[in-house]
């Protein structure tokens, strides 16, 4: 597993360098997880964070705002 440090970087490419919506998938993600939603990479639940998973979802192309974010 990359370091945290890289899938952020990774990630943050994947939503155009733009932080702000970078934190509001992060945390959308993360409170999906927390409420039972299937792990959409190989990663135990139980030992990484909800917000590091999500992160790692978004930089390999799991996740993206579009799908979890209704932006207006």
């Amino acid at each position: 597993m990359l370091r945290i440090e890289e899938i952020t970087a990774k990630a943050l490419k994947k939503i155009n360098n733009d932080r702000y919506k970078l934190s509001l998938v992060v945390a959308k993600r993360a409170e999906q997880l927390a409420n039972g939603a299937t792990c959409l990479v190989e990663l135990d639940k139980n030992k990484v964070k909800l917000t590091d998973i999500a992160l790692y979802e978004i930089a390999n192309d799991k996740i993206t705002l579009e799908g979890l974010v209704e932006i207006s």
